[in-house]
């Protein structure tokens, strides 16, 4: 009888993925509260103007800061690409 080896080996995200993950979902959400929005909605519109880049690439130095400034900051970012002013 043949074993059935599984198709893939199940992914173990590491301790910063997980962290960076975490942090933006609970900043999304804020961003969302903070403007009035639903989750689904902020985070396409921080997708459509900049504000999912610049989350990405700023995540670290954004989560040990207040997160009412990142919030603020993400704004700024998609003002400055064309968002609601």
């Amino acid at each position: 009888m043949e074993t059935l080896k599984p198709l893939k080996e199940p992914r173990v995200l590491d301790r910063e993925t997980k962290d960076k993950v975490v942090f933006m979902t609970f900043i999304i959400q804020m961003f969302a509260r903070a403007y009035k929005m639903s989750g689904p909605k902020a985070y396409l519109y921080l997708k459509q103007y900049g504000g999912m880049d610049f989350l990405n690439e700023c995540w670290w130095a954004l989560h040990i800061d207040n997160p009412v400034y990142a919030v603020h900051d993400m704004y700024l970012v998609c003002r400055n690409n064309g968002g609601m002013r």
